[in-house]
């Protein structure tokens, strides 16, 4: 899990210019972080890349959190 929450962040860190101090898990993506729809698609796009993970679209919908981001790479490293 820690490897997942040091790639997630250095995305959102160095792609997105957000403030580390931002990445909190309970940290909402688009109220407190500040991303919109498309950055939100980009996220899962770059997670994919890096981690090699492909996070579905259902599955993206009920992503609220970074913890959520969090969680959902978790679960989708142990699958496979």
């Amino acid at each position: 899990m820690d490897q997942i929450i040091k790639v997630v962040n250095q995305v959102l860190e160095e792609e997105f210019e957000i403030d580390a101090t931002l990445l909190k898990p309970k940290s909402l993506l688009y109220e407190d972080i500040g991303l919109d729809s498309l950055d939100a698609v980009d996220l899962i796009v770059m997670v994919d890349k890096r981690l090699g993970v492909r996070i579905e679209e259902e599955q993206a919908r009920s992503i609220r959190t970074l913890e959520d981001v969090y969680q959902t790479i978790d679960e989708l490293l142990k699958e496979k």
